[in-house]
């Protein structure tokens, strides 16, 4: 992998090299370079937003964001954000890590599809949630230089159909589980691959609650 992009040091520790190994075992090069780039993106934001974080942290939230959406780490009743929220957290505690950094890392990858929320919080739930909106569906695209943009994309390359083959992932994941994508925009997906396909919404969820009032 590239040391250095646009000024941004790839995180070189054990314990970065290990999450990078351990992630690299499990996704397909369409998610570990998505990972990575989400890493890169984020901490360039936080570099030109002259915050502090932990660029370890930052991108070990980064690397393991999607794990949830692999085999290896998917659960049968959880939202896949949770599930690769608790692999990093395992692999953190593993490692000997303060229990409060490994629950900040937790809460970033959890967090990371949540509209509205993550940018109010600390800076590495802050820069996961942006590096991913970035990469995925632009939002910021023209905050970095094409120069930027391009070193990371050359480094970490999309491909020819990264949007296709990232919903086809992200759909496979929600099927499997379509109850863990109420009130997420998870349901997007399912609903794209099926429309006639309908969860409770929440008027229904209230009308039907066991109060009498």
């Amino acid at each position: 992998m590239a040391n250095v992009l646009s000024g941004i040091r790839i995180p070189d520790s054990k314990i970065a090299r290990e999450a990078a190994e351990l992630v690299r075992q499990h996704e397909a090069e369409l998610l570990f370079n998505h990972s990575v780039r989400v890493f890169v993106f984020g901490a360039m934001k936080g570099i030109r937003q002259n915050l502090k974080f932990d660029s370890e942290l930052l991108y070990v939230a980064a690397l393991f964001h999607d794990l949830g959406l692999v085999d290896a780490y998917h659960t049968e009743t959880k939202r896949f954000e949770v599930d690769g929220a608790d692999a990093a957290r395992e692999f953190l505690r593993s490692h000997g890590i303060p229990e409060a950094k490994a629950d900040l890392v937790w809460e970033a990858i959890a967090l990371h599809t949540t509209p509205g929320i993550p940018q109010y919080m600390r800076p590495e739930i802050a820069l996961t949630n942006a590096g991913v909106l970035v990469d995925v569906i632009g939002i910021g695209y023209d905050e970095y230089t094409p120069e930027q943009r391009n070193q990371v994309i050359a480094a970490f390359p999309r491909g020819d159909n990264f949007k296709s083959d990232f919903i086809q992932v992200q759909t496979c994941s929600a099927l499997k589980k379509p109850l863990t994508t109420y009130g997420t925009v998870n349901f997007d997906y399912i609903r794209e691959h099926d429309p006639a396909f309908h969860l409770p919404n929440a008027c229904a969820r209230i009308r039907n609650a066991p109060w009498q009032t």
